[in-house]
């Protein structure tokens, strides 16, 4: 059976630990902690605190808004925090997001990224011995007569890489210990998209210093009895796949997928991802008038008919879940299972949380 995995919400940290438990009690794999509204790490630490079998990661943290140092820094300690559970999750964020907020280089992403990763193990694996770090490249580092006084819990973390374009995918395939998808990846997306761009870059991994040898996280085998599945990937010598999906269940599927509306128009409202909603091409024309027009991207649902939020989306009844979730099987290892949030008032989405982890609890 596939792993489920849980990304928690609240309106505090302590309502979004408390579902985390919650769900780690449910019977999720790993909890994972986005970085928009809070800090990833700060988060991934408030969570690795608050539980003890889960695996924790970041999902994702942005790569180029820190230094890889200090991220390599941060992944240490929370896999000292979790006990060995952790996982680190990257992501390049888009150009406008780390130019015009953080002041930070964006191009070029793919070399960057590749360099980024490097230095991350270099320092996770080294920085207790005292010898010197050093990587030349986009992203570069020398760092001479420094020790960190800290033996590591592993000198190697796993790197979960975020990626939706064919150069990046790739480069997942070749240097990541998992891959994280979009928000929205329905199977046939997943299948006709995905997994040929991370196969094309599987095939060089074993060119690849590094790439695919991550000690396991301490939670897999907990994860794996937890969820009924197997810590052997289905998908050969790609890296771990992971789904994320927004998931809404009710009763009443109308409802259900009512509240899902607004996280697909959310996402459609971004002219990048033409390609994603080609099959809801006009939908998502009027989506981006719409937002161009200073349509807020919290009030998009509206241009979202029922069908198109049922196609990118786990919603509906129990059993409507249950059956999208099985159309994974053999594409993927986990889904990462998250509530509505975008245009919902706090109650609807802590009911859509709560459903989740009831879902969790039955399914696993």
């Amino acid at each position: 059976m596939i792993r489920l995995d849980f990304q928690p919400w609240g309106e505090s940290l302590a309502e979004l630990t408390d579902a985390a438990r919650r769900a780690e009690d449910a019977g999720a794999g790993v909890l994972w902690a986005p970085e928009l509204h809070r800090s990833a790490p700060v988060t991934a630490a408030a969570l690795s605190a608050a539980t003890t079998r889960a695996g924790v990661g970041t999902g994702i943290a942005l790569a180029f808004a820190r230094s890889p140092m200090l991220t390599a820094l941060s992944a240490l300690d929370l896999d000292e925090l979790s006990g060995g559970r952790f996982r680190l999750g990257l992501g390049t964020g888009v150009r406008r997001l780390i130019g015009d907020w953080h002041g930070m280089p964006f191009d070029p992403p793919v070399a960057r990224l590749r360099d980024t990763v490097a230095i991350i193990r270099a320092v996770v694996a080294g920085a207790y011995t005292g010898e010197p770090i050093e990587h030349t490249g986009e992203a570069s580092i020398n760092v001479r007569g420094w020790r960190r006084p800290y033996r590591p819990v592993r000198e190697r973390i796993p790197v979960y890489l975020a990626a939706m374009g064919p150069a990046m995918t790739a480069l997942a395939g070749e240097i990541g210990d998992g891959w994280l998808s979009h928000e929205l990846c329905p199977p046939a997306h997943l299948a006709e998209a995905i997994l040929p761009m991370l196969r094309k870059g599987s095939t060089r991994r074993d060119k690849t210093a590094g790439a695919g040898t991550a000690q396991p996280p301490a939670d897999t085998a907990a994860a794996t009895q937890a969820t009924g599945g197997s810590a052997a990937t289905p998908l050969g010598d790609l890296p771990e796949v992971v789904v994320s999906a927004c998931c809404s269940v009710d009763a009443d599927a109308a409802v259900a997928r009512d509240r899902a509306r607004g996280v697909v128009g959310f996402y459609a409202s971004v002219q990048t991802y033409a390609d994603l909603f080609a099959e809801y091409a006009d939908e998502h024309t009027a989506i981006v008038a719409a937002r161009r027009e200073g349509r807020a991207a919290e009030a998009l649902a509206e241009f979202v008919p029922a069908p198109m939020a049922a196609a990118y989306t786990l919603s509906g009844t129990r059993d409507d879940v249950a059956a999208g979730l099985a159309r994974y099987e053999g594409l993927a290892d986990a889904v990462k299972l998250s509530p509505p949030t975008h245009g919902l008032a706090p109650a609807q989405i802590r009911g859509a949380q709560n459903a989740i982890i009831d879902l969790i609890r039955e399914l696993a």
